[in-house]
């Protein structure tokens, strides 16, 4: 009798491995056979999930984006600038979590992925407008703060990221609470 293969888990260990070889070689470098060889898998298996090391990309990606999604779906109840603060500590633990897949983000970034990542920032930037809005409602934002300020809180998480990518002397859960500060309690009235 033919041995049952759990499809989600299968295609969740052909993404772990394509993070890997990808983080590892490089996407330009990489090909199907390196991420079936890493997944201890025949190259026809990870067809059977992605019919391209582009849509292995955007799977990578798409998986990575339903954890940050969950970030953003566990912020407590409260006052909006506290769950800002969740959120920068959120985002970063989950970078910290998995660094592969910013290696691979930075890779990509500038040899027109397979990705839309106007949507993707536009995501994050409208995550924290829309807890700045609430913010400045409940009278709790220093005057002059307003939306613009979300692509700078971005910025700022993202900042953080490349220097603990490139600089293993960084540690970017170290640098939580120093974002929380300056992009949280400096905002606050």
């Amino acid at each position: 009798m033919p041995k049952k293969v759990d499809r989600a888990g299968r295609r969740e260990e052909i993404l772990d491995a394509a993070v890997r070889v990808f983080a590892r070689k490089g996407f330009a470098a990489s090909r199907i056979e390196d991420v079936a060889a890493e997944a201890g898998i025949a190259k026809g298996s990870v067809y059977l999930y992605f019919d391209s090391r582009d849509a292995l990309l955007v799977g990578v990606f798409q998986s990575y984006a339903a954890r940050s999604e969950q970030v953003l779906t566990e912020l407590g109840t409260g006052a909006a600038l506290d769950r800002l603060a969740e959120l920068i500590r959120g985002t970063i633990e989950l970078l910290a979590a998995h660094p592969d897949h910013a290696r691979v983000l930075l890779d990509v970034w500038a040899a027109n992925p397979p990705l839309d990542m106007a949507a993707v920032y536009h995501e994050y930037r409208s995550a924290i407008a829309d807890l700045l809005r609430q913010a400045q409602a409940e009278g709790a934002l220093r005057p002059g703060i307003d939306e613009q300020h979300a692509a700078v809180i971005v910025g700022a998480i993202e900042g953080c990221l490349i220097q603990a990518l490139v600089d293993p002397n960084v540690s970017l859960l170290a640098l939580a609470e120093p974002v929380v500060q300056i992009c949280v309690t400096g905002i606050r009235r």
